[in-house]
């Protein structure tokens, strides 16, 4: 069986295309029917507004640091570090006086 070998779904970077999302672009690694795989990149002072999301969600922190939200439960998360977002928690991410490279793995079934 030969390799399935695909391009990423979106390989340039882009700002995120959402209201109150200031400070992040991203990019798409992974797009499947279960889950789904996107490298954000936060300057300093970005966030991505608080929401509740609508499946479980990993942010693996890559490089940087900067801070989380859970159900009003505040955080530092740092190079190194991972947060879990359930499903329906609202939930939010951001820097302050620094910059953060993240991976956002999402399960979607």
């Amino acid at each position: 069986m030969a390799p399935d070998i695909r391009p990423w779904p979106r390989p340039e970077w882009s700002p995120l295309p959402y209201e109150g999302c200031v400070g992040v672009d991203g990019r798409v690694l992974v797009r499947e029917d279960d889950f789904f795989i996107a490298h954000l990149r936060f300057t300093e002072n970005a966030t991505v507004h608080e929401h509740p999301g609508p499946n479980d969600t990993i942010v693996v922190i890559l490089e940087g640091e900067g801070f989380t939200s859970v159900a009003g439960e505040t955080a530092a998360e740092h190079a190194g570090e991972q947060v879990r977002w359930p499903k329906g928690v609202t939930h939010r991410l951001w820097t302050e006086a620094s910059t953060m490279e993240t991976l956002m793995v999402e399960a979607t079934s």
